[in-house]
C-alpha cells in the first residue's frame, strides 16, 4: 500500500505547477501556449514510473523545457508572418513568496532574440537556479555548452535590463499620472513625463488598429497621442484598473467601446523610456477582471 505520509502525484504537480507555468511562459511569451505545455506534462507525469523518480521538480523541469523548445520552434515559424511589433501575452504574476524572478517586458523582449536553447539554458541556470549540470541533462547539451549558452544570453540580457527599478508604488502612481494626461488631452503634462528617446510599442496582431512601426522618439510618440486625444474625448477609455503587467506598472483599459487593451510604462528616472501596448484580442483572453477572463 502506498504511505499515507507520501504526496500524492496530483499534490506534486499542483505544487510545482505555478513554478511550472512561469518556466514556459517565460520560454514561450504566451500564457495559453504554457499552460498547453504544462497540460502536458502533467500527462506525462502521470504515465511516468513515479516510483524511480528522485527528484520530480528535476524531471517537470526537463518535461516542460523540452516540450517548450518543440513549441517555442513553431512558434517562432508564426511570428515571422506577424503584423505590426510581437509582445509577450500580458501575464498577472501570482502574488507568492517564491516568484522572485524580474523578467520584465522588456527582458522577455530580449529574450527573444536568442536562440531557443540560449533562452532555455539562462532561464533554467539564471532565474530557477539549476545547476548546469542539471541544465546539461534538461536540454541534452554538454555542461560546458550550456554554461556559453547562458554566457551569451546573459549578455543580451544584461543589456535590456533596467538601470534604475522602480518601485511598484511609485510606478502605478506614475501610471496613474500617465492614464490621467492622456485620457485628458494634457500633453504638456504628458511631455514632461517622457524621455527624449522614448519608444512606443503598439501589438495588434493585424487584428485591430495599431501602428505596425514602433514610434521612436518624444516628436514622434507625442503626434500619436495627440491623435488619440481626440479619440478618447469622443469615445472615452473604461478603465479596468491599475497593475502590474509583465513586471512594469501600468493598466488595463476597454477602448472605443469594445477594445481591451493593456498598456505597460517601462520607467527610469522619473520618465517613460518605452509604452507597450497589447491590443490583440488573441493575447488577452486571460486579463483579470475582463469578459473572456479565466481564472
Amino acid at each position: 500500500m502506498t504511505d499515507a505520509a507520501e504526496p500524492s502525484a496530483a499534490e506534486i504537480f499542483a505544487e510545482l505547477r505555478p513554478r511550472l507555468i512561469r518556466l514556459a511562459y517565460r520560454m514561450l511569451g504566451s500564457v495559453a501556449d504554457a499552460e498547453d505545455v504544462v497540460h502536458d506534462a502533467w500527462l506525462r507525469w502521470l504515465a511516468a514510473e513515479r516510483d524511480q523518480v528522485r527528484d520530480p521538480k528535476a524531471l517537470l523541469h526537463t518535461i516542460v523545457t523540452r516540450l517548450a523548445l518543440n513549441e517555442l520552434k513553431s512558434a517562432r515559424r508564426r511570428r515571422v508572418s506577424y503584423v505590426g511589433p510581437w509582445l509577450p501575452e500580458p501575464f498577472f504574476d501570482p502574488e507568492e513568496e517564491d516568484a522572485t524572478d524580474d523578467l520584465t517586458l522588456p527582458l522577455m523582449i530580449a529574450l527573444e532574440r536568442l536562440s531557443p536553447l540560449e533562452r532555455a539554458a539562462f532561464l533554467l541556470h539564471d532565474v530557477f537556479g539549476l545547476e548546469f549540470d542539471a541544465v546539461s541533462e534538461t536540454i541534452g547539451r554538454e555542461a560546458a555548452t550550456c554554461r556559453k549558452l547562458a554566457s551569451r544570453a546573459r549578455a543580451h540580457i544584461h543589456a535590456a535590463k533596467p538601470r534604475f527599478v522602480v518601485g511598484n508604488e511609485e510606478g502605478l502612481r506614475l501610471a496613474n499620472a500617465f492614464f490621467t494626461a492622456t485620457r485628458t488631452g494634457d500633453l504638456a503634462a504628458l511631455r514632461a513625463m517622457l524621455a527624449e528617446d522614448v519608444v512606443v510599442y503598439a501589438d495588434g496582431g493585424g487584428r485591430v488598429p495599431a501602428p505596425t512601426e514602433p514610434l521612436v522618439g518624444l516628436d514622434a510618440a507625442m503626434e500619436r497621442f495627440a491623435g488619440l486625444a481626440r479619440l478618447f474625448a469622443l469615445h472615452p477609455s473604461r478603465l479596468i484598473r491599475y497593475a502590474i503587467i509583465n513586471g512594469l506598472p501600468g493598466f488595463i483599459t476597454v477602448e472605443n467601446g469594445n477594445v481591451v487593451q493593456t498598456t505597460a510604462l517601462h520607467i527610469e528616472n522619473e520618465r517613460v523610456v518605452a509604452i507597450y501596448v497589447t491590443r490583440n484580442p488573441d493575447k488577452l483572453q486571460n486579463v483579470p477582471g475582463v469578459t473572456g477572463w479565466r481564472n
